[in-house]
């Protein structure tokens, strides 16, 4: 008897042994709802992959980092369109399913995945950073995605960044994206400088308040002082407008190089350089990129 028993014992385990096997090999697949170590999984739809890489103005000389990764899709949607990019997940097993679905796209050299904390990552090197987190994990990450390179694109998922107001809003698929250009640092003062006609200089105080992207200020000059017209900051771009001296509208369109702005002032058809320098000795911080308590 205690021989038939171990036979049919070991008949029923060599009988099973193929379903165990066949079970391990399947296919990680991440279900909907999953907890992760700071948010749920929940898979962006195709439809609004495409539609946040649209209004990210992805261009093949882009470098996207996709923090908390998932199953890959942005990273290998990117590197499909010619870009390159980099996937940061906590869980393995995504990030080992990302790289297969990379893999079996053809575009493993493009799209690298790695396992890592996204909130002790590196991701200063993306000139486009996507996420799909929540609002209290978007604001952890607030202040380190403006210290990024001005011009930056980032697009979120669903969920905004506060106070920090987007750019642009999307929506695609039932869902919503946003987007922010990661904005210079042009608060403070600057020495402004323009020509007027006749061979004559203007020259006064560039005062700028900036919070985010937003700015306002004036200029300071020697007889009177002019708010600034409908200011833009838009990456390294600044825009306004001011009278001058003479009655003439003139409209600055400029870049800051450092502590230089450089550009053109418009009077009318005419278009001639300006140049503001920086005076302070210490560059006041971006209005709203501390950390957020």
């Amino acid at each position: 008897m205690t021989d038939a028993v171990s036979r049919r014992r070991l008949l029923a385990a060599a009988a099973l042994g193929p379903l165990v096997v066949r079970a391990q090999d399947k296919p990680y697949a991440p279900t909907f709802g999953q907890p992760g170590k700071d948010v749920m999984w929940a898979a962006t739809p195709d439809a609004m992959v495409e539609r946040m890489l649209l209004l990210a103005g992805l261009k093949p000389s882009d470098f996207v980092i996709d923090l908390g990764a998932g199953d890959g899709k942005i990273v290998i949607a990117s590197a499909l369109a010619g870009a390159r990019g980099l996937g940061i997940e906590y869980n393995p097993d995504l990030v080992a399913l990302a790289r297969q679905r990379a893999q079996a796209a053809g575009v493993a050299d493009r799209a690298r995945f790695e396992k890592a904390d996204i909130f002790e990552s590196d991701f200063s090197r993306a000139s486009i950073v996507t996420l799909y987190l929540l609002p209290r994990l978007n604001l952890r990450l607030r202040h380190r995605l403006l210290a990024l390179t001005p011009g930056t694109r980032i697009v979120s998922h669903s969920f905004d960044m506060g106070d920090w107001r987007p750019d642009e809003t999307t929506n695609a698929g039932g869902a919503t994206a946003f987007l922010w250009l990661v904005p210079a640092n042009v608060g403070g003062d600057w020495a402004l400088r323009f020509p007027l006609s006749g061979g004559a200089e203007a020259r006064g105080l560039l005062v700028v308040d900036q919070r985010f992207q937003q700015i306002g200020g004036a200029a300071v000059f020697r007889d009177f002082t002019a708010s600034l017209r409908q200011p833009l900051l838009a990456g390294d771009r600044v825009r306004f407008a001011l009278t001058d001296a003479e009655g003439h509208l003139r409209e600055f369109d400029g870049r800051i190089a450092g502590r230089e702005l450089i550009g053109t002032v418009k009077r009318g058809d005419v278009r001639e350089p300006f140049h503001a320098e920086r005076t302070d000795a210490d560059i006041p911080p971006i209005g709203g990129s501390t950390p957020v308590p």
